[in-house]
């Protein structure tokens, strides 16, 4: 029986109306349409302390960065949709990227969330320059931690104006990227995926 992708689909920002989680919007749309089974979370449901290896000493990982990299274990592949902070990715999405770095096991089980698991790259900002370099410093942090981050990528220009009345890209552009983004996530998550299906 053919393999049905998980996905999971999440933004760097948990703000009413972000171009991020917009973004993340269309993103889950169309991986469930090219047929992934697709999981959408949002970071507000996580929250975290800042990162401090003084806390974690005291009291531990904190139990939601636990679950965030059981999450990430569970699923084929990670959208990840970034906005833009001062030419880089938000505190929030470095946040939680460090805190799950930090989980070793689960309940005694070794848990590594990260190593091999294959990641995609959506960014957004209110300018030309679509959180080019918020994308860019994401893909070094997560390539760092030695996931395997594809390709291709969606970059969304003057959020403001980038989405019609139905959340959808007003670009076509834009469309055929996310098409293309999410084909290429889905086939290759198929490929490396571990799972076998019943």
């Amino acid at each position: 029986m053919p393999l049905v992708p998980r996905i999971l689909v999440f933004a760097g920002s948990t703000r009413t109306g972000a171009y991020s989680g917009r973004t993340a919007d269309i993103a889950q749309k169309e991986l469930a349409l090219q047929g992934a089974d697709v999981t959408r979370i949002s970071l507000a449901d996580y929250p975290l302390p800042i990162m401090d290896e003084d806390l974690e000493e005291r009291d531990g990982v904190p139990e939601n960065a636990v679950k965030l990299a059981r999450l990430i274990d569970m699923h084929d592949a990670v959208l990840i949709a970034t906005p833009e902070y001062n030419g880089s990715m938000p505190p929030l999405l470095k946040n939680a990227i460090d805190w799950i770095s930090r989980v070793r096991n689960d309940g005694g089980r070794r848990l590594q969330p990260y190593a091999g698991k294959l990641v995609a790259i959506c960014s957004s900002s209110d300018g030309h320059f679509a959180g080019i370099r918020s994308a860019t410093h994401l893909r070094a942090v997560l390539s760092h931690i030695q996931m395997e981050v594809i390709s291709p990528q969606v970059s969304v220009p003057h959020g403001g104006e980038a989405f019609d009345d139905d959340g959808d890209f007003r670009e076509e552009r834009l469309r055929k990227g996310m098409q293309r983004l999410c084909h290429a996530l889905i086939e290759r998550a198929t490929m490396m995926s571990r799972r076998v299906e019943p």
